[in-house]
């Protein structure tokens, strides 16, 4: 029976419906004709960046894409990639070679939260290899940050593309790529919507293929009042991690305002306050800073308003011994910050944050990105928002102007934040012991910022021969400027630096610089900062420098603390407190233990420092934040080791159970000399030192010290002569000199240890 050829009608109807069963299976095709590893690379920053906007990927997604890239067979990779993250594109872009854009709806279920923000995955298709910015817009979209989006009936949504890091914000120009899209419903219930995709005005398709109208349908959210209790009862204010049982952030970080920062997983909530929750089951992480216990409990979310009770657990407590908290370097504007709506943050979401985390005293300082704003709540005293005992002031870092170049300065306790000669940070000194001489006219508390910025070393030894770089912006000019007195307030001449600031960037760094000028006689103490959102945004103190006060605490006498000595610094998981040589306390009087002759001493402390039973990962913040805990447990232990320390080197140690027990550790330790004596555990607590006076000598410990000392001055001005002004020239020539002059006479003085 001879074959029958389908007429031409039959095989268009025969195509026609095989369009639309395509159209209705939005199954996207696999795109064949592109190269395994760029779609690989970028398949991973597209992953990392959900994970950053707390809205990570399935752990199926990632499953299929690390077995994706361990097939050496380049075609199932590229299709092995597709296939595994085209199911959560709500969006599929094409972009033909004469650059015009169609659109069509993705596979991914279009589900939204009413006022939440959801994200989503879009397929790009570029076979025009367009490098521009693929921009989204939808009729239904409000504009962002518009103050009348409830006036707006039809106005429902709000779309962003996410352009941030890890993600670039053009296209590549690879023949695929994914975008991520950000969608904000502000009601419940089903909605449509029209997106729309463009590379550039004039690049839609003809028609209405440019765009792709989509029927989404938001869950309602549910008011969760909230109940947040300290160990003590009283109520009080914790962070909160909120996640849904595929692991997104409640409030979504994708378009957090103040005080709810969008580089926080956490939020900052005071007891009675709610916050709204679609329905479903959570778990809620809370915590108050390092002195509390992590907790976790479950929340399930249904349709009647809901609350929960967070109950707070201590394991330590330093201000019920006296010891006072706080973080001498906080911004609330630039790094992390945005700089849109408005320039930074208010004082009111930084305190937030402190009590937040039960930090006592915090230090914020204005700078350079958004200066001009935020000079206007300097006010020369503890800010208004302060609520006993939490404590917030305004105060200046010297960075991103002035003798920034030669390391950035923090200037605490000022009366007048301008330096003379104008009105914002463009006529600032180029030589920061210009600056400092200014400052403590003022009677202001002044040290170089994360001091170890510039001058990594070689080893592991304390202290080390090595001589720094000294090129960058820590504790570099610090090496001349700790050799001057200058004027303060009462016309007597006083120390140009008070202290120097660890915690925040490399131990090592830090503490060799800092035992190094001890060992020559330099009185300079430690502090401990942060410097938030900068070097991490994880949290305000994570550097902390814990005061002891006598009486109550305030700004002035917590700065004074930190000017003596009276202080340790800690990220907070161990605690060096009550250290003492002999009857002498640290930071009481000049700290000074007066021996006839070489004998010995006993050294104590009341030490406590938790750990969890397992070991966690330590962070490595960009690669400058060393100081933690965990890094200090001895392997296969929950224990940790306690050092005694004279004139930087490490003379008895002793282990104890990192299990939150405070302990009283004591060393008995034979002094052959004047020295300076010290509680450490490494790398996450120090005490400042106790001087031991032997017959009535400085300390002159090392001439290897003093040599050291010597060459970072040459070394120093090698690296900074050419960022000092013209009109700044011959003082700086001088304020080096006179450096070089110390420790020659320091060198001589010392050349008999």
């Amino acid at each position: 029976m001879p074959r029958l050829r389908a007429a031409p009608f039959c095989v268009s109807l025969l195509m026609l419906l095989q369009t639309i069963a395509t159209a209705a299976d939005n199954t996207p095709p696999i795109v064949q004709k592109v190269s395994a590893q760029p779609l690989t690379a970028q398949a991973k920053q597209v992953m990392e960046a959900m994970e950053f906007l707390g809205n990570p990927a399935p752990d199926a997604t990632k499953e299929a894409i690390e077995a994706a890239v361990k097939q050496g067979d380049q075609a199932k990779i590229i299709e092995a990639i597709q296939q595994a993250l085209d199911p959560l594109c709500i969006a599929m872009v094409s972009i033909n070679p004469e650059s015009r854009v169609k659109v069509a709806a993705g596979p991914a279920a279009p589900e939204l939260v009413e006022q939440g923000w959801r994200q989503f995955l879009v397929k790009v298709h570029n076979e025009a290899g367009v490098t521009t910015e693929l921009k989204a817009d939808c009729a239904q979209a409000l504009p962002l940050f518009n103050a009348k989006r409830d006036t707006v009936m039809d106005r429902w949504l709000e779309i962003q593309m996410f352009g941030g890091r890890p993600v670039q914000p053009k296209l590549s120009g690879l023949e695929v790529e994914y975008r991520i899209i950000q969608l904000y419903s502000r009601d419940a219930g089903k909605r449509m919507a029209t997106l729309s995709f463009n590379v550039g005005q004039g690049t839609q398709d003809i028609g209405f293929r440019s765009e792709a109208s989509i029927l989404f349908v938001a869950a309602p959210a549910t008011k969760v009042a909230l109940e947040v209790l300290d160990d003590d009862g009283s109520a009080t204010t914790a962070g909160l991690v909120i996640r849904d049982r595929v692991g997104r952030t409640y409030p979504s970080q994708a378009k957090r305002l103040a005080p709810d920062f969008a580089f926080h997983p956490q939020i900052y909530r005071h007891s009675g306050e709610s916050l709204l929750l679609p329905d479903g089951e959570y778990e809620i992480t809370s915590s108050r800073g390092p002195e509390y216990l992590i907790g976790t409990q479950k929340l399930t979310v249904g349709k009647e308003p809901a609350q929960v009770s967070v109950r707070l657990k201590r394991w330590v407590d330093p201000s019920k011994m006296g010891w006072w908290s706080g973080d001498h370097h906080i911004h609330a504007a630039g790094c992390a910050h945005y700089t849109n709506p408005t320039e930074g943050v208010l004082a009111a979401d930084m305190i937030r944050h402190c009590v937040g985390e039960d930090l006592k005293v915090g230090c914020n300082l204005t700078w350079g990105p958004c200066f001009d704003y935020q000079k206007q709540f300097f006010t020369g005293g503890v800010d208004k928002v302060s609520s006993y005992p939490y404590l917030l002031r305004y105060d200046i870092e010297v960075s991103g102007f002035g003798s920034h170049q030669s390391g950035h300065l923090v200037l605490l306790r000022l009366k007048d934040q301008m330096f003379p000669g104008g009105d914002s940070d463009k006529h600032w000194p180029t030589l920061g012991l210009n600056t400092l001489k200014w400052a403590k006219k003022q009677g202001a508390v002044c040290g170089p910022a994360h001091s170890g910025n510039g001058l990594d070393v070689r080893g592991a030894e304390l202290p080390s021969d090595s001589i720094p770089p000294y090129n960058g912006i820590g504790a570099n000019e610090y090496i001349v400027d700790i050799t001057h007195q200058v004027p303060g307030p009462d016309g007597k001449d006083v120390p140009a630096i008070d202290f120097i600031s660890t915690v925040d960037t490399n131990a090592q760094s830090e503490l060799n610089m800092w035992y190094h000028t001890l060992n020559v006689g330099y009185r300079v103490r430690a502090s401990g900062e942060t410097d938030f959102p900068c070097i991490t945004g994880e949290r305000v103190g994570m550097g902390r420098s814990y005061v002891k006060l006598d009486g109550k605490l305030d700004f002035d006498s917590w700065c004074e603390g930190i000017r003596h000595g009276r202080c340790y610094v800690s990220e907070g998981r161990s605690h060096l407190i009550d250290f003492a040589v002999g009857e002498v306390k640290v930071g009481v009087g000049e700290s000074e233990l007066k021996l006839a002759a070489p004998g010995m001493v006993k050294a104590t402390a009341q030490v406590a420092a938790f750990l969890p039973e397992k070991p966690t990962p330590a962070p490595d913040r960009r690669g400058l934040s060393s100081w933690n805990l965990e890094k200090a447990r001895i392997p296969d232990t929950r224990d940790v080791k306690v050092e005694v320390v004279v004139n930087g080197q490490s003379v008895g140690s002793k282990a104890i159970v990192a299990d939150g027990t405070m302990r009283e550790v004591s060393f008995d330790v034979k002094i052959d000399k004047s020295s300076w004596m010290a509680m450490r555990i490494l790398p996450s607590s120090h005490t400042n030192p106790v001087f031991v006076i032997v017959d009535g000598k400085p300390v002159r410990a090392s001439k290897k010290s003093a040599e050291w000392c010597l060459k970072g001055v040459d070394q120093c001005w090698s690296q900074k002569e050419r960022f000092y002004a013209a009109a700044e020239m011959n003082d700086a020539k001088a304020a080096y000199e006179h450096a070089r002059t110390e420790y020659r006479r320091l060198v001589q003085e010392c050349a008999g240890e």
